[in-house]
């Protein structure tokens, strides 16, 4: 399904495209078009696992998603620590994140309405079915903060375009905005930071959910070297399961003062008649 979509999701397709050459620019053309093939296969089972998750028992769970790492969050978790759990836009993210609250602790997230009421009210409903907790963007951050120092792990996504708030640093070599906001989260609540990465498993084998080790000298103070840190960190990984990051996003729509945009103008649908 996921291949099918990249014959016809043409915007889509050039996004990614793009994406790639900014990214991974030693690679060859040929090199970076089969990365992007792969991606849109991946991208077909990620659609179809988001609906398992949604619906999913426990039991089910266990049997699709296994974990790499898992005592040190345990650890923490059970030593009462604030904990933040850095996870990336990879695409097996919504599977992933379904099976750490079912099996691992439940959390709490920053939720920003959809806007389709049905598909909004069904997303909240799987997030929440294990007992996670969402608070608004727009929501006083004392209340998420006092929920990390009870022991609610924070599940923070930190690589969408951060617009004109955000912080350019580097993201693959290339000055993205980032929103600035994982140092302070971390000294508010004093957290340790686990960066967490969702693969999928080739051949049907099911997911696995990856635990690295905590950041070190986080937070700095400084939110340009902490935000920057933060970059690093996803690239590392990107580097080793290239197909599975989320390609199709304008990560670099954002651009510095007096740049130009790095993708191609939205095509115009014409107006009927």
């Amino acid at each position: 399904m996921g291949r099918v979509g990249y014959l016809l999701a043409g915007s889509r397709r050039l996004v990614a495209r793009r994406n790639l050459a900014l990214c991974l620019p030693t690679l060859s053309r040929f090199q970076r078009e089969r990365i992007m093939i792969a991606h849109f296969g991946w991208l077909g089972v990620a659609a179809l696992g988001q609906g398992v998750g949604w619906g999913a028992s426990r039991e089910r769970l266990a049997r699709l998603v296994r974990f790499r790492n898992r005592d040190m969050i345990d650890t923490y978790i059970a030593e009462g620590r604030p904990v933040i759990v850095l996870v990336p836009h990879f695409i097996g993210l919504e599977l992933g994140g379904a099976a750490f609250t079912a099996l691992v602790h439940s959390g709490v997230y920053m939720y920003q309405k959809i806007r389709n009421p049905v598909v909004d009210l069904q997303v909240r409903r799987a997030r929440q079915q294990y007992g996670s907790v969402s608070v608004e963007r727009q929501d006083d951050l004392r209340a998420l903060v006092r929920e990390m120092k009870r022991g609610t792990p924070f599940f923070y996504l930190p690589d969408q375009d951060g617009g004109r708030r955000g912080l350019f640093v580097p993201f693959c070599g290339v000055p993205a905005s980032t929103v600035p906001m994982l140092g302070r989260f971390a000294s508010m609540a004093k957290a340790v930071v686990i960066p967490t990465f969702a693969r999928f498993l080739p051949c049907g084998r099911g997911l696995e959910l990856i635990f690295d080790p905590p950041l070190e000298d986080f937070p700095s103070g400084a939110p340009e070297t902490d935000t920057a840190h933060m970059n690093a960190v996803i690239e590392a990984r990107i580097a080793t399961m290239p197909e599975q990051y989320f390609w199709v996003h304008r990560r670099f729509k954002t651009r510095p003062p007096g740049e130009e945009s790095v993708y191609p103008p939205k095509r115009r649908r014409k107006k009927r008649a």
